[in-house]
């Protein structure tokens, strides 16, 4: 499954348009008030891709174990020491509601991460590849 994250950015516009395999959907993202950009920076859609996808494969997790989520909260956080460095001290917690027993919650929560594909694609250090793209 291929997975797309495109953005055209012009004055006064700001466009994000997401895509995994045939299914398409914008998503709405402020431009920068002050010079060209977004008013998001990438630190911050990659904390949310990292509790997006935790949050995501919770409920796959607890749909396959046989487990009801009443409710579930994620938040990640890390370190950007200046321009051109690395995250470093990139964590995550679950808090996760549910009426199943405790040991049945640590268990699925152990279980996410061990699949979580973000998290796996960061885990590995997957190369990152510029590709020209040619004159628009």
């Amino acid at each position: 499954m291929r997975i797309s994250a495109s953005l055209t950015h012009a004055p006064g516009q700001h466009q994000v348009v997401l895509r995994t395999g045939d299914a398409e959907h914008t998503l709405a993202v402020a431009a920068k008030a002050a010079g060209g950009g977004s008013a998001t920076n990438g630190g911050e859609f990659l904390m949310l891709a990292l509790a997006t996808c935790y949050c995501n494969d919770l409920y796959r997790e607890a749909a396959r174990l046989g487990v009801v989520l009443e409710r579930v909260e994620v938040q990640a956080e890390a370190e950007f020491a200046g321009i051109g460095l690395a995250a470093r001290n990139v964590r995550y917690r679950a808090r996760v509601q549910s009426p199943a027993p405790p040991d049945t919650i640590a268990r699925l929560l152990r279980e996410t991460d061990a699949v979580a594909e973000v998290h796996n694609t960061l885990r590995q250090g997957v190369p990152v590849q510029r590709i020209d793209g040619g004159p628009t």
